[in-house]
């Protein structure tokens, strides 16, 4: 939950609480009831530097109101609106001046399908504007307004930022614009959310809101360290934005050519936990392990496999997922990249070619009924043609997930109806016997696709 005390008006008491905190409180003083005049002016000075931060970075800020023909879709998180008649339907959200001569980038849901778009500045002047181009894998979107000597907005970088750091956000939530909140850089490197493509977000604490969207996460310089994005429900106290260096590439790419080209392995990945670490092999001091190639993509050419672990690209450490994911982004389309893999108990050298990474593909949907239960709370049944055509699946499965029995190993495994299981210990599955097998010991590592990600899964028999 987002703390009160760094909310307006508060920032007198955020800075007291934190002076008092650092120095003791008022009880310690010689006299009871005395004012620590040097407490005070700790206080003060932070105070000082908020309003300074809020009244400096404002001018940079825009209030954004768009209209579109059509309703939006609601599952959007931020889009301030929902009003009008006759089909047209009004919203808004916020966005940072990039550039003097009239860039501002937001969001891309914020202008998404939109017929008109008004920004208003800080000093009150309205000006229509045009969308310059958009990426939705990121949900960032530029504008541009016919507009001169504007004071755009200073960047830091989101890599060196700190956790704990006191961070501000600035925008217009609920329409009410210029609203300045204040909190804590609360995490780094956050993903698998499922809202956009492309998830590696600065999480924080300061309250964010409907309208907040495309507007500034700033440090205590006054310079922008991400653009805020999303929230997980309201009042939690759980805010996301795009790190600055992911918003700054993207920003460029859109000014020159109006879309976004980005550097593709070909590859999906999930984290290595303890437990999957003792199936491939021991213990691993981090890495990002595939289990997923894309056929004939990048990362298929150049020979990885699905259960090969990324542990460098050339030469910078890779220590989890997302760091492979910032590794290929800082990387240009074309470019060529050296990979240290470890496979099994060996390490590789695989030299790779970067592609273009395409539009994320529609997910797979299948639906079934729960039969009976055997191996480890497991229903199995083959994928026969007339399956295959029914649930329009064209992959490389044989065995499908019919049904999982409640509580059982399978169901506490994570398995669910509708997974199909292309291996078991590492060796393909062609028939439901191949399973049976390999959980004759009461465990075993299984290679899952499931829609349309592919991941290891290990199931071990409760004692």
């Amino acid at each position: 939950m987002i703390r009160t005390t760094f909310r307006q008006p508060g920032f007198i008491a955020l800075g007291a609480a934190m002076a008092l905190t650092m120095l003791g409180s008022a009880s310690a003083s010689p006299r009871q009831g005395a004012v620590d005049e040097d407490a005070l002016s700790r206080a003060l000075a932070f105070e000082t530097a908020l309003t300074h931060v809020a009244e400096s970075v404002s001018p940079s800020v825009v209030s954004i109101q768009v209209e579109v023909t059509k309703p939006q879709n609601q599952g959007l998180p931020f889009f301030f609106g929902g009003q009008g008649r006759g089909g047209i339907v009004r919203g808004g959200g916020s966005g940072v001046i990039l550039r003097s001569d009239g860039y501002i980038l937001t969001n891309n849901h914020v202008v998404h399908q939109a017929s008109r778009i008004d920004v208003r500045l800080k000093n009150g002047k309205s000006f229509s504007a045009e969308l310059v181009g958009a990426d939705p894998a990121t949900d960032l979107a530029m504008l541009k307004i016919d507009a001169k000597n504007l004071q755009q907005a200073e960047f830091a970088s989101s890599e060196q930022a700190r956790v704990g750091q006191f961070v501000m956000a600035i925008g217009s939530p609920f329409g009410l614009d210029y609203t300045v909140t204040t909190g804590v850089l609360s995490a780094k490197g956050r993903g698998a959310i499922g809202a956009n493509e492309i998830e590696d977000y600065l999480q924080t604490d300061a309250s964010i809101n409907p309208g907040n969207s495309g507007g500034p996460l700033v440090n205590l310089h006054g310079r922008v360290l991400g653009i805020n994005t999303m929230i997980i429900g309201r009042g939690t106290g759980i805010g996301f934005a795009i790190p600055s260096e992911i918003a700054q590439r993207v920003a460029r790419q859109l000014i020159d050519n109006g879309t976004v080209r980005r550097a593709w392995l070909g590859v999906s990945f999930q984290e290595i936990t303890p437990e999957l670490a003792a199936h491939f092999g021991g213990s691993f001091d981090g890495g990002a392990l595939i289990n997923g190639v894309v056929p004939e993509g990048p990362a298929d050419k150049a020979g990885l496999q699905a259960g090969d672990v990324i542990t460098a690209i050339n030469g910078e450490r890779i220590q989890e997922g997302h760091d492979l994911l910032r590794t290929v982004l800082r990387h240009g389309v074309g470019e060529r990249l050296e990979l240290d893999v470890r496979r099994g108990d060996q390490g590789k050298k695989i030299t790779l070619v970067t592609g273009e990474r395409p539009n994320e593909d529609g997910a797979r949907s299948h639906e079934r009924s729960v039969e009976d239960y055997s191996m480890l709370g497991l229903a199995l049944e083959d994928l026969t043609p007339q399956l295959r055509k029914r649930f329009h699946y064209e992959g490389d499965g044989r065995v499908f997930v019919r049904g999982v029995a409640p509580g059982s190993d399978a169901d506490r495994a994570g398995l669910r109806a509708g997974d199909i299981i292309l291996q078991a210990d590492r060796q393909t599955v062609r028939s439901i016997g191949d399973i049976r097998a390999a959980l004759e010991d009461g465990k075993a590592l299984l290679y899952i696709e499931r829609e349309s990600r592919r991941f290891f899964q290990p199931i071990t028999q409760s004692k």
